[in-house]
């Protein structure tokens, strides 16, 4: 009986013993805890990987809808800024026609002031030529005959 021996007897004693302790179910049972322990955390991983998957979808999904609706916004405001220059272009073209037709009817109320004023001045000035003729020509008689005739003609002129 040597040490070798004695050492296989020890062995089968402390094999038994933990066979005797149910060692080998306890570790059993917690290889196979670790087991579902893993499965279940694979599967958590697993169902986080899809949502993840599905929220990078629906992310994707609303920027591009964002950058449609970002261009949209753009087509929208350049149409509106398109109009807005039409319509200043076209609100100028009157402004200026209204200014030019005023222009020119003020100058046609100036000509016509003009030879209004030059009628008259040529009427005071006749006016006053014939005055001066009539004064140097006509003595006292004649221009009492001719006061009492245009006064005459007034007064049935303004009756």
């Amino acid at each position: 009986m040597d040490a070798t021996f004695w050492a296989f007897v020890s062995l089968i004693l402390f094999l038994a013993v933990l066979v005797y302790v149910k060692v080998p179910s306890i570790v059993a049972k917690a290889l196979d805890a670790r087991a579902d322990r893993i499965r279940k955390e694979l599967e958590d991983a697993r169902a986080l990987r899809e949502e993840a998957q599905q929220l990078l979808a629906e992310y994707q999904r609303k920027r591009h809808e964002a950058e449609k609706e970002a261009a949209d916004l753009v087509a929208a405001a350049q149409r509106e800024a398109e109009h807005i220059v039409a319509d200043a272009k076209a609100k100028t073209e009157e402004y200026v026609a209204r200014r030019t037709k005023l222009a020119e009817q003020k100058i046609a109320q100036a000509e016509r002031d003009a030879i209004a004023e030059v009628r008259a001045r040529a009427v005071d000035v006749a006016v006053a030529a014939a005055g001066k003729i009539l004064s140097d020509t006509v003595d006292g008689k004649v221009g009492k005959t001719l006061f009492e005739q245009s006064l005459a003609q007034i007064k049935s002129k303004l009756n």
